[in-house]
């Protein structure tokens, strides 16, 4: 079996980052080098201050400093990074298509056959690629025929090897997984590159929890669990409405169905909304997917998680119009939160920013604080949206370094992130400058309620 001694890493965002920075650290006798065209996120990786790297995540500044410099590098060449690698991880953005065929469902592969072409113009050796990046199943035949037809005599062997890791708790998730899982060829080449990924991984976590499976499998298995994970807060969202229609509490639900063996606890918060670069991406790749081969029934049973995450993420919007007699315009709504939740800056598909979207519509003005997301990307991710103009959002839009500043003579405050420092604010000091009758709709659940009305507050939860 080869030795591996010399990782690239193409892609340094939430997913090449902490991972090559996770195998750096346990593996101190492999050289780990991350990739990317983007020089400013490497420049940032490269901070003489480790708190200023790019990623948020608790104890990811740790990990970067422990192994940056011995054995972990963040290098712009990434030809050389590639040349001198044993394995190529390939850890790029799939974002969903917003053109062509399979426009807002789809998977975009431009990126991932990009990488496949760089290292087969550039490798001169044998290598093993490895699918980090969340993927349709059978990218790894496209993969494979690009690398396969370079003519060059190189021999390459595609592994599938998916994150499972929780944004906010990345670092945790890496250093003790609940599994590892690694696909590759039945053949004899594809098993040794399979024992290869596994003896990396192998330096840290145990074999039982290193599950070995086809391409297929592995391909597949990232999509289906994302999307298992979603039904359940889309389910549980769904009921929290009913709640509020009957006066049952949401909360007590959970707790109840949690408590069933079969069902257990995890993900049955109600919400506003989940987000992140993974959920509604995977499960729109799940329904084309499923459209493409002819399965109706399938495609439309998955599409409704979407469906309910999206209805959810309205009504919450639509609820501080109503509260506020019918109207929000010109009025001062405070957002505290905009990542899509706590102890990350990621604000991909943040609920924030639909809910924003909304109350914008209805010429609501908004002021924001995140403690770790920044200004700059709180207006990117309204422009993505394209539903008006930069000027328009610039002038609704306030952003805030100080959450007792952005709640200053507001008429309500949304909570949208669950981020901890929100249960501990001075509350009394928020009520004293907030316009009355002072209401707070909580997106999370995540404050006392009862301490709140007893200051004054008009407190609305989610299915509460």
């Amino acid at each position: 079996m080869r030795k591996i001694t010399n990782i690239c890493c193409i892609g340094a965002g939430y997913v090449g980052g902490p991972t090559m920075a996770v195998v750096a650290k346990q593996c101190p006798d492999i050289k780990v080098t991350i990739v990317d065209l983007n020089e400013a996120r490497i420049a940032a990786w490269n901070d003489p201050d480790v708190n200023n790297i790019p990623v948020y995540e608790p104890g990811l500044s740790e990990v970067v400093a422990e192994a940056r410099g011995r054995n972990l590098f963040f290098s712009t060449d990434v030809d050389q990074a590639i040349a001198e690698a044993e394995m190529v991880f390939i850890s790029v953005n799939t974002p969903t298509k917003t053109y062509g065929s399979g426009k807002g469902m789809g998977a975009d592969l431009k990126w991932i056959e990009l990488c496949a072409r760089q290292i087969a113009r550039v490798s001169t050796s044998d290598k093993i690629i490895v699918e980090k990046s969340t993927l349709p199943v059978r990218t790894a035949e496209a993969v494979r025929d690009i690398l396969h037809n370079t003519g060059s005599g190189v021999k390459f062997q595609v592994l599938s090897n998916p994150e499972f890791l929780a944004e906010g708790t990345a670092v945790e998730d890496l250093l003790s997984p609940d599994r590892v899982l690694i696909g590759g060829d039945d053949s004899e080449e594809g098993q040794e590159a399979i024992a290869a990924l596994v003896d990396v991984y192998a330096n840290w976590i145990p074999r039982e929890r290193i599950l070995t499976t086809n391409v297929w499998s592995s391909e597949l298995s990232k999509l289906v669990a994302n999307a298992f994970l979603a039904q359940r807060i889309s389910s549980i969202n769904a009921i929290s409405e009913l709640c509020e229609k009957t006066e049952a509490n949401i909360n007590e639900v959970s707790r109840a169905i949690g408590t069933d063996s079969r069902i257990g606890p995890k993900f049955l918060k109600a919400s506003v909304g989940f987000g992140g670069s993974c959920f509604q991406k995977d499960i729109l790749n799940l329904v084309y997917i499923s459209r493409s081969f002819g399965l109706q029934e399938v495609a439309d049973y998955w599409e409704q998680v979407i469906i309910m995450n999206n209805h959810q993420r309205k009504r919450f919007a639509l609820n501080i119009v109503k509260s506020l007699y019918n109207t929000v315009s010109g009025k001062k709504i405070a957002f505290l939160g905009w990542a899509f939740k706590k102890d990350t800056n990621d604000t991909r598909e943040s609920a924030a920013i639909y809910v924003a979207d909304e109350l914008l519509n209805e010429q609501a003005f908004i002021q924001v604080y995140d403690p770790k997301v920044q200004t700059e990307q709180i207006y990117h991710d309204l422009e993505y949206l394209e539903t008006r103009s930069v000027e328009s959002n610039r002038n609704g839009v306030s952003v805030y370094q100080d959450p007792y500043e952005a709640c200053d003579g507001a008429h309500a405050i949304a909570v949208l992130t669950e981020w901890d420092e929100f249960k501990n604010y001075d509350w009394q000091k928020i009520y004293a400058k907030m316009l009355k009758p002072a209401k707070i709709f909580d997106g999370r659940n995540v404050l006392d309620h009862k301490a709140l009305r007893e200051i004054g507050f008009q407190v609305n939860g989610i299915g509460v």
